[in-house]
């Protein structure tokens, strides 16, 4: 989950600048928390209290009303309605990390990926997006090689990995779709050396910066096995009290703190 948030903050400053290199800091001054973080932590909110997923996003979005969030999720979670808009964004992939790291067999993390994804992502392309980025979590820290994950993510989901970041990067570029980022930012995790390679390689190719980081990051935490101190640390001191407290205790909860 920190590697989402991580991801999330550092790309903040790229999704309206992107850029087409590795070679950048990871933190500036105006490197912010965005709605991948929020609806991320709201995530692990409704995990750690057992309160409805559906209830934990309209009560987040009071209490960042201003984190950046697409315009459907915006007039939805501002509405009356519970229920879902059939969207395939990405915003279900980006906010799943917490249930990847919260159950304990592959059966249970895609069913209820697909619940988190379902109240507001209810395409198929949005919940598969959701089960792709929560399945890769759970095979990553369970141990699972990045070959194997890679073949299970084809399989399963019918995502195409054949082609590598530099043949990406070139014409890659703005796409919020599940089916239009969520493989990018897995390949972007195949390719890396360590976890702050995966953050560089995700910003690297441009598009929805901050998402495309954020799923990455939470697949490259689960394999590499941390966020680095450094970098967490940087990540903290950018959250308010309450998001850096949830954030805490569903670490505690899953044995990452």
């Amino acid at each position: 989950m920190l590697g989402a948030l991580t991801g999330d903050i550092i790309g903040s400053r790229f999704e309206w600048n992107n850029i087409k290199t590795k070679d950048f800091n990871l933190f500036e001054a105006d490197s912010r928390f965005t709605d991948d973080t929020v609806l991320t932590v709201a995530q692990a909110d409704s995990l750690l209290s057992g309160e409805p997923f559906v209830q934990k996003l309209k009560e987040y979005f009071w209490l960042y009303p201003h984190a950046g969030y697409g315009g459907r999720f915006y007039r939805w979670a501002g509405s009356s309605s519970s229920e879902p808009y059939n969207s395939f964004g990405n915003g279900s992939a980006m906010r799943v990390s917490p249930v990847g790291w919260y159950f304990n067999d592959l059966s249970t993390v895609l069913s209820e990926a697909r619940h988190s994804a379902s109240v507001t992502h209810s395409h198929p392309e949005g919940i598969k997006g959701a089960q792709a980025a929560a399945a890769a979590i759970f095979l990553a820290r369970s141990g699972e090689h990045k070959a194997d994950i890679r073949e299970f993510i084809a399989m399963r989901f019918g995502y195409d990995f054949s082609r590598s970041l530099d043949e990406i990067r070139p014409n890659y570029s703005f796409d919020v779709s599940c089916q239009g980022s969520v493989p990018q930012a897995l390949q972007a995790f195949f390719e890396s050396e360590g976890f702050e390679d995966a953050i560089r390689n995700a910003i690297s190719i441009g598009g929805d910066s901050d998402t495309i980081a954020c799923i990455t990051g939470g697949v490259a935490e689960a394999f590499y096995g941390e966020v680095p101190d450094a970098i967490a640390q940087e990540v903290f001191m950018r959250l308010d009290e309450k998001l850096a407290g949830i954030t805490r205790n569903f670490l505690r909860m899953v044995g990452r703190l």
